[in-house]
């Protein structure tokens, strides 16, 4: 039986990623040695460190992941792209080009008979700058206006935007596991899961934390850590739904 793959957190194209082409080729090796036992492949957003699709314009780069994206749905396998905080910018580029199914919001899937609840992860974010800078990014009128610069400097912008975040939060140690009681999407998953007591797993990205724990009533909660440091990912099949790292070609369990 073929199983589904999740995974998150490439930032594919980030200035603060040494060896990017490198980091690239690491990326579709893995999807490469799964393409031909993959029914499906969830990524849970941030797959790109910044990505803005204008109307006849797309981001220079990414060619030979987009091109084994497209090979992977060409050949019959679903390919999942849920928009995260550094790419939600996008329009149909992926659908039709790529066709990969894009998704905007949380979804609640069910796979080879389990329950699971899927999300990027910072929806759930109860810092209070970081809410108001995730509205900015979601005002339809503040996107078009960015859509009116010129892609060189937009781009420059979000970028260098991406960088100068992903350096700060390394330097505050923000990736650093807080704790269940004040990690907003172990909060969220919790008070889901009182009402909603058949969901079998909440996979999420965003904190690039690598955490695997159980929140009772049978329910699993993983962080699915991220594809720059532990590449970590889950995978499904009808018996298991394992938490593995992909190293040097090889996988190994968690």
């Amino acid at each position: 039986m073929k199983k589904v793959y999740i995974l998150s957190d490439a930032h594919l194209g980030s200035w603060a990623i040494e060896h990017s082409r490198t980091h690239e080729r690491r990326l579709v090796s893995f999807l490469d040695k799964i393409k031909n036992d993959a029914a499906a492949i969830y990524m849970l957003g941030d797959m790109f460190d910044f990505w803005y699709e204008f109307k006849y314009v797309v981001p220079k780069g990414y060619t030979r992941f987009l091109g084994k994206i497209a090979e992977l749905t060409d050949k019959g396998v679903e390919v999942h792209f849920f928009t995260g905080n550094h790419d939600i910018w996008c329009n149909d580029y992926f659908e039709k080009e790529c066709g990969m199914i894009l998704h905007r919001e949380p979804c609640l899937v069910e796979i080879y008979g389990k329950e699971l609840f899927l999300a990027h992860g910072d929806e759930f974010s109860t810092e209070k700058g970081f809410r108001i800078l995730r509205s900015m990014f979601h005002n339809r009128l503040l996107q078009r206006m960015l859509a009116m610069i010129h892609p060189r400097w937009s781009m420059w912008l979000g970028l260098s935007w991406a960088r100068r975040s992903m350096l700060k939060h390394k330097v505050r140690g923000d990736v650093q596991y807080q704790g269940e009681e004040k990690e907003d999407c172990i909060i969220f998953a919790k008070r889901y899961l009182a009402t909603h007591s058949s969901v079998d797993c909440f996979v999420f990205g965003h904190r690039h934390i690598d955490k695997d724990m159980p929140l009772g009533s049978g329910s699993r909660f993983i962080f699915l850590g991220d594809w720059i440091s532990t590449f970590a990912y889950v995978a499904i099949d009808a018996k298991t739904i394992e938490h593995k790292y992909y190293i040097e070609g090889e996988s190994r369990e968690l």
